[in-house]
């Protein structure tokens, strides 16, 4: 049984942060019947490559759900947004600051419409605060988050990361809070509001450079390679470093290309290992007892060396053969894994991490995974909807409408942009 079977959503969010979250929730089970306005959601044409076909930013997000249309423009589908209220157990939205409560729905009249229904919103920066009427975006929420500040290498400009922690991050973070307003529900019988801010979201995944700035009070970072002292302020930038309590970098591997890297922790546990493997091939054999790195303070000190006699023996290996070398000693270490890399793992494959779907009006794709891996209730992954392929499978079997009442409510334009003045 599917772990979410049985329980309704009605996901009027759009580009990527809210479809993340109700993605998942379909993943597990949910019905989830994407609400949209009959322009449908601006990523089906956004960045398309397939002409006349919904695009990947949208197919990618948006698969095992329901389309139905809704103009909320005007009174008859307005009504017909109040009856979903009614039928839905969570409503998600993503607008901008004051767009739901200017077309009439507060939280307090949701709310009264259906006392049990929860209501998911994601905002740039919440409902409260100097800057809640701020337009925010993925890398803005990077930005004002504190994400970028601390991406980069020293003394160079702050960079935004390639995972999209800002929209996805927050998702995930809508995700937990919803299925926690579920249980409070099935105890108390009260839905609720859940709120999450992409900038709050983005805090949450920097908290270790929280750590550090707060530790930067007290004295220096002694694992960064980068110089700090004690009221320095801002955590730095200090690229590749591990940012742990052991040390970690990418060292580069033949035939140093763009992701011929492998990167490497140097735990403390397995020094004396590593040094003998590659101090007799790097000129310096007795390098596990070298006083300039036999102890983590000095490894510590002097970690430009130590990277530069590990970039030293990587030079004749590969990434993947280096890999090789390393994980029988226990080193922790990974290579750079490019798209196309991981497009074609084995593991990847065989953890449904990279799956093939068909689509009718782009044939067949791809789409990652379900990363949740419930034993119980595998996900089964279904293509995305084309705009509007379910109204009238969601005014009929979910609202109990009959033929009459849905012909008559398209007449009057309910599911349809108004015609243009």
């Amino acid at each position: 049984m599917e772990a979410l079977k049985g329980i309704r959503i009605l996901d009027m969010t759009h580009v990527q942060a809210g479809p993340t979250c109700s993605q998942l929730l379909a993943w597990m089970g949910a019905d989830v019947i994407k609400f949209e306005p009959p322009q449908g959601d601006a990523t089906r044409g956004q960045l398309r490559d397939v002409p006349g076909a919904d695009s990947l930013y949208f197919t990618m997000l948006n698969c095992n759900k329901r389309s139905i249309t809704v103009n909320m423009k005007s009174a008859e589908g307005k009504s017909v947004f109040v009856d979903l209220l009614q039928k839905c157990d969570i409503m998600m939205e993503n607008f901008g600051p004051g767009v739901l409560e200017r077309l009439g729905f507060t939280w307090d009249k949701i709310h009264e419409i259906n006392p049990r229904i929860i209501v998911g919103s994601i905002k740039g920066f919440g409902s409260s605060g100097p800057y809640a009427d701020f337009k925010a975006y993925e890398n803005v929420a990077q930005a004002m988050g504190g994400s970028m500040s601390t991406t980069g290498v020293p003394n160079g400009p702050p960079f935004v990361t390639g995972a999209q922690i800002g929209d996805s991050g927050t998702g995930l973070h809508l995700a937990v809070g919803l299925l926690a307003a579920l249980n409070h529900v099935h105890r108390t019988g009260i839905g609720q509001y859940v709120e999450v801010a992409m900038m709050d979201g983005v805090m949450n995944l920097c908290r270790v450079k929280f750590r550090d700035h707060q530790r930067l009070t007290r004295g220096p970072l002694p694992e960064f390679s980068v110089p700090t002292y004690q009221g320095m302020g801002e955590t730095p930038r200090a690229g590749n470093d591990s940012g742990g309590g052991q040390l970690g970098n990418a060292i580069h591997c033949k035939p140093h290309g763009a992701n011929d890297w492998l990167y490497v922790v140097v735990q403390e546990a397995v020094w004396e290992a590593l040094a003998n493997r590659i101090g007799p091939e790097v000129g310096v054999p007795d390098l596990a007892r070298d006083p300039q790195v036999a102890t983590i303070a000095e490894r510590r000190r002097n970690q430009q060396l130590v990277w530069t006699l590990l970039s030293k023996f990587a030079a004749k290996y590969t990434k993947r053969e280096l890999m090789a070398i390393l994980n029988p000693l226990d080193v922790p270490c990974g290579p750079i894994m490019s798209t196309e890399d991981l497009a074609n793992d084995e593991h990847v494959k065989g953890r449904d991490m990279y799956v093939e779907l068909d689509h009718p009006q782009r044939g067949k794709w791809f789409n990652v995974g379900m990363p949740i891996k419930l034993s119980a209730s595998p996900a089964k992954i279904e293509r995305s909807p084309l705009l509007g392929e379910h109204t009238d499978d969601v005014l009929t079997n979910v609202l109990g409408y009959d033929a009459a009442k849905v012909e008559a409510l398209k007449a009057a334009g309910a599911f349809s942009a108004p015609p243009k003045k």
